[in-house]
């Protein structure tokens, strides 16, 4: 109530400033990127606060209304005539540079910020600007590429918006099936992970004792969840997607439930890329977890491998033989999974690849090659099991072989296991998952000698 009575208040300033504007300004401003420049430049001149947010508005309304070349336009204008005053940087650097002291580098450091934050905060006053602001970045990333000057205003963009969401903002949220139908048809929109096909397949996710799904909103953003989670509560780790959302599951008294099972974790703005919510997420839902159901001891994903199979078919230096090779061939029949014998003989070889992939295999830059993986081995969770045919569905089969994988959140781990990973690149596995590694080692072996 209190964020909608502010809203309220926003729009009824800026409709006043628009008054204003109206009455003082008898030329219509140009409705295209030139146009949209010179109204950041009015903007960023000073006028009054009541105006100020009706120019910022304008400024959102008009860029809303571009088509792509326009938009792309307005961003070589941001990067082009927004940037640091050269002149006001070159005297503070002088200034630092004869004698430094604290107040010349907060001078110097005032001095350095291009001009085009400043807009971007003046243009968050205006109502709705937070949302117009992230679904302008999300325009923004997807002209980066072929753009390399582009990349200092995504800086300056995703700098301010890292502020502006930082945790302590965000606000938790269940959503069960009492949310308002707005927000569901959201996450019914959203979910990148299983898609949820209608709204019975979403009821059947929300509704049962044994389900739940958390997301994370922001004040200025109410309606629209920033992150959200799928959570199944289960007496045992599971290995597979498929019977967790059988239409005909049986659902599983709450009292037996010691695992929770984070299956789905969606993020929805792609204008908030990089900035990074998904471990305050999991950890603040444990906790809510736990203190809802102190039995549960166990918390665990049930993840995809998302780049699993396009890194077996473009990487020239797998741990394979030619039998191997052979074997994998098997796979261009659609349906290989409903042979018994072809299940058997590419688990053999899937399976340590899989290992492998995880344990040894790095980009260039010497990272994991694997997101999700990266996403929960950054946040201290121990890579748990590999699942063979843990998701059959096309997307799955396509994407990992059918491979799914559990990560592991021990509590008491979590900071050590994190350590191991940032500091050393070290991921955390076990026993089971080295096993597979040292199978593979032994089979190559086999085939050499035999």
């Amino acid at each position: 109530m209190a964020n909608a009575f502010f809203s309220d208040l926003l729009a009824t300033i800026s409709d006043r400033g628009r008054t204003l504007l109206r009455r003082g300004d008898s030329a219509d401003t140009k409705r295209d990127a030139d146009g949209l420049i010179e109204l950041c430049d009015a903007l960023l001149s000073g006028r009054g606060e009541a105006s100020g947010i009706a120019i910022a508005r304008d400024v959102l309304d008009i860029y809303q209304g571009l088509d792509a070349a326009g938009r792309r336009a307005f961003f070589e204008g941001l990067v082009r005539d927004f940037g640091p005053d050269r002149e006001r940087l070159s005297k503070a650097i002088e200034k630092w540079r004869d004698k430094p002291s604290d107040e010349d580098a907060s001078s110097l450091h005032f001095a350095s910020e291009p001009r085009r934050q400043e807009l971007i905060r003046r243009l968050n006053r205006a109502p709705g600007g937070t949302g117009d602001l992230v679904a302008m970045r999300a325009d923004l990333l997807g002209m980066m590429k072929g753009h390399t000057d582009f990349a200092a205003l995504d800086r300056d963009v995703s700098h301010l918006l890292s502020s502006w969401f930082n945790r302590g903002f965000l606000v938790l949220r269940r959503i069960d099936w009492s949310t308002p139908a707005n927000i569901l048809e959201k996450i019914i929109r959203y979910e990148a992970v299983h898609e949820i096909s209608d709204w019975d397949d979403l009821r059947r996710r929300l509704d049962p004792v044994d389900r739940r799904c958390y997301a994370f909103f922001h004040p200025a953003m109410v309606d629209e969840p920033l992150i959200f989670v799928e959570v199944a509560l289960t007496e045992t780790i599971p290995g597979a997607i498929q019977p967790l959302l059988a239409v005909d599951r049986q659902h599983l008294p709450i009292e037996r439930a010691r695992t929770a099972v984070f299956y789905s974790i969606s993020n929805t703005q792609r204008g908030l890329g990089g900035i990074s919510f998904g471990s305050f997420l999991i950890k603040q839902v444990v906790e809510e977890l736990r203190r809802e159901l102190p039995k549960l001891d166990t918390f665990v994903t049930l993840s995809p491998v998302p780049g699993f199979m396009q890194w077996v078919k473009q990487d020239k230096d797998l741990p394979l033989t030619d039998e191997d090779r052979e074997v994998l061939k098997r796979l261009d029949d659609p349906k290989w999974f409903e042979n018994p014998e072809t299940t058997t003989l590419l688990r053999a070889v899937i399976e340590p690849l899989a290992a492998h992939y995880f344990l040894k295999a790095r980009t260039p830059k010497g990272k994991l090659i694997d997101s999700v993986a990266r996403f929960h081995l950054g946040n201290g969770a121990r890579l748990e099991r590999i699942n063979w045919l843990g998701d059959l569905s096309p997307k799955g089969v396509r994407e990992s072989a059918g491979v799914m994988v559990n990560y592991l959140y021990r509590l008491d781990d979590i900071e050590k296991n994190h350590e191991a990973y940032a500091n050393d690149g070290e991921v955390v596995a076990s026993s089971a998952v080295k096993k597979l590694l040292k199978s593979e080692g032994r089979r190559l072996l086999d085939m050499r000698l035999s």
